[in-house]
């Protein structure tokens, strides 16, 4: 198996956790490189339904080693609750199974009561009010709690004392009440007793794994259009979202997968070019389910919108496409496929994707139609099996996207996957 990074090609909640679950088996190492508790990869194996937050989403598969990396921020409580719900589920994911980074950012309290109000007020951006912009925040202006901290309780304390105190300004500025340090500290402490078994300096894993030849599945967070510096600005997450983020990517990553889903969707505000509104975009939410994962809020929902998957593709570095939810697409008897966008009255050149949200909020979509298809595609055990119009809709997509598509999900279960495997690397 080559090593490969799977990251978002749209604004997240693409599918990447099925994509993940089902590339560790080939895998020997996964690591979930950026983001926190904000993404939310739901999986469906054996008629089991599980959602995850921060453990990377191939734990299913027994043998295989994890770790959450230096660019993300993690909520320790979050983060325990969710070991604790996998032990529930007879799943126990002890510090041998997973390692988590001493460089990783913690997101505290106060992370989350700053992040709740500002989304209460009229900046709002629609984020899912975990605290993740705030601790990227911390980290960027260089007062943030690290991981590797909870280990030394003297350190702990002193740290977090001056960040809450500027945390408590700011709170103050907003007519908060301020937050008191020692439960916060007692806090941390009775989290810390329980992570520190699964501390370590990951970057030296993941150099070992490496030099021994084993495989690595390096897991992003969110989709390329949500990247901070890519994405669309300011309504984009905190952190790198594109494959250049996965550690050691530009030199011993074979291959990066982005994926999509066969239509768009989007939570939160920002612009949106092919959202449909009214019934459309209500029967493409029943049809899909497109509640989210993390927070259960309803996705907007639109048509597969080119002009952004090309931009995404670029910016992500990607050479594969992982398609999924195809199969809601069945029954429809036109498919209609944003290829460009109008601004203005004038058609925007191939590869144009527009770096002003405002600008972007103004484009017209222009659409072309493609044959729908019937019936289920669950039969099929290779793409070549798929009805003609499914095929000339994949074909379509390769063509104007310049990708292979490397795999197609044609439902929500694990082997409802089709796979070329030679165009994973």
């Amino acid at each position: 198996m080559p090593n490969l990074v799977v990251v978002g090609a749209q604004w997240g909640d693409e599918g990447k956790g099925k994509v993940v679950d089902l590339l560790t088996e080939r895998s020997d190492l996964v690591v979930r490189f950026a983001g926190g508790n904000n993404a939310g990869h739901t999986l469906e194996v054996e008629g089991r339904r599980l959602v995850l937050h921060l453990v990377p989403s191939g734990v299913l598969h027994p043998g295989k080693q994890f770790l959450l990396g230096d660019g993300m921020v993690i909520d320790p409580g979050a983060l325990l609750e969710e070991l604790d719900a996998l032990a529930g589920a007879g799943l126990e994911v002890g510090p041998a199974v997973l390692r988590v980074s001493v460089r990783a950012h913690l997101v505290l309290p106060y992370h989350r009561a700053l992040d709740e109000l500002r989304e209460g007020g009229a900046s709002a951006l629609g984020t899912t009010r975990r605290g993740i912009g705030p601790a990227y925040e911390d980290k960027a202006a260089r007062r943030g709690i690290r991981a590797g901290d909870l280990l030394h309780p003297e350190r702990l304390e002193r740290r977090v004392a001056a960040a809450l105190e500027e945390a408590n300004l700011r709170l103050a500025a907003r007519g908060s009440r301020a937050l008191e340090l020692e439960p916060i500290l007692a806090g941390l402490r009775a989290q810390g007793a329980r992570l520190a078994p699964h501390l370590d300096e990951t970057s030296l894993a993941i150099s070992r794994a490496l030099a021994a030849g084993r495989s690595l599945l390096f897991e992003g967070a969110q989709g390329a259009l949500l990247d901070l510096d890519h994405g669309t600005y300011p309504f984009v997450t905190s952190s790198t979202t594109v494959g250049s983020g996965a550690p050691l990517a530009t030199r011993r990553v074979d291959g990066i997968i982005g994926v999509s889903k066969a239509y768009t969707t989007r939570v939160g505000e920002g612009p949106f070019p092919t959202e449909l509104v009214g019934a459309a975009g209500e029967e493409l939410r029943r049809r899909g389910r497109e509640y989210g994962a993390t927070t259960g809020r309803p996705r907007r929902c639109g048509w597969l919108d080119l002009p952004a998957l090309r931009y995404a593709a670029r910016v992500s570095g990607l050479t594969a496409l992982a398609l999924t939810k195809l199969d809601i697409l069945a029954g429809l008897e036109r498919i209609p496929v944003c290829e460009a966008y109008e601004l203005d009255g004038a058609r925007l050149p191939d590869g144009a994707f527009p770096a002003d949200g405002e600008d972007l909020a103004r484009v017209r979509p222009l659409y072309r139609e493609l044959r729908g298809f019937d019936g289920s595609l669950a039969g099929a055990r290779r793409i070549e099996e798929l009805p003609g119009a499914v095929r000339d809709y994949l074909a379509m997509i390769e063509r104007e996207v310049g990708l292979p598509i490397a795999l197609v999900s044609t439902g929500a279960e694990r082997q409802q996957t089709l796979i070329r495997p030679e165009h994973l690397s």
